[in-house]
């Protein structure tokens, strides 16, 4: 992605000097498969539950697996995607007569306290509905290039654009019909509205790619990083690299081959309404 020398956001809140603890797997395992299946806002329990009896390395805040310069380098890409999201976006909210309310970043070290709560780095980044905040630990993209096969800055820009994606389905009222959705249903129809919502987000962040290439700023190998990172995240993927097996009925985020095909959906058409998924 050409992102260097563009404009950074506004709306980034650097806490990366508050942090506390950070917890991170020895290795790719039960721990780390968490991590990732935290990373677009599911359910890790089963993982944890299974990784409970293994060795946990704690590291205090401070230590990094990246270099200080890679930090800054991160933080600096991130601060470029959020913009080019919020320019994106707020083009699309504006040609439909609307304001865009742009979420915030929050770059953090180890934990931080959201107003959905407490959090650690363990759960790899998410969003938090109640205060349209980002939050990501820079550490975390060392851990998709290097634990999890996704390498790429592209890879990472479809984690931050995903989150985003779940701004926008908040600020539309779908993250509350699918909150509404979940509670009136049993555990499989919860696990399908689930799957159904975070496909739409992958959808969306596909359609913030496709305005990404329309601007010339994607270089070549970009979408295929970012669709490899929605691969190895589908349930089946992780689920084999846990159990040896997947069992379709308790997916939260769909497959690899979904979530493969609604960025993709998304990327292909550049409009929005194909991202319908409630």
């Amino acid at each position: 992605m050409r992102w260097r020398n563009r404009q950074g956001s506004r709306n980034v809140e650097d806490r990366r000097k508050l942090g506390g603890k950070k917890t991170v797997g020895g290795g790719l395992g039960f721990i780390a498969v968490a991590i990732v299946v935290m990373l677009m806002g599911g359910d890790p329990t089963y993982f944890l539950q299974e990784g409970v009896s293994r060795t946990i390395e704690s590291r205090t805040q401070g230590t990094s697996n990246l270099s200080e310069d890679q930090q800054q380098e991160l933080a600096e890409f991130a601060s470029v995607v959020l913009a080019e999201t919020e320019d994106t976006w707020g083009r699309y909210f504006a040609a439909n007569g609307q304001r865009y309310p742009e979420p915030s970043l929050v770059l953090f070290s180890g934990g931080v306290r959201s107003a959905c709560g407490q959090a650690q780095s363990a759960m790899g980044p998410f969003y938090c509905p109640a205060d349209q905040k980002l939050y990501i630990d820079l550490d975390f993209f060392h851990d998709l290039r290097t634990r999890h096969g996704a390498p790429g800055d592209f890879a990472q820009a479809y984690v931050i654009a995903h989150e985003v994606g779940h701004h926008i389905q908040n600020i539309t009222g779908v993250l509350s019909k699918s909150r509404s959705m979940q509670k009136a249903a049993g555990k499989t129809q919860a696990n399908e509205i689930s799957v159904r919502t975070e496909l739409m987000a992958d959808c969306l962040a596909g359609i913030w790619a496709h305005d990404t290439d329309r601007k010339g700023l994607l270089e070549d190998g970009d979408i295929e990083e970012a669709l490899k990172a929605a691969s190895q995240i589908g349930d089946d993927t992780l689920q084999k690299q846990s159990r040896g097996f997947a069992v379709p009925d308790s997916f939260t985020h769909g497959s690899s081959a979904q979530r493969y095909e609604w960025f993709n959906r998304g990327f292909e058409s550049g409009d929005p309404a194909v991202c319908q998924s409630l």
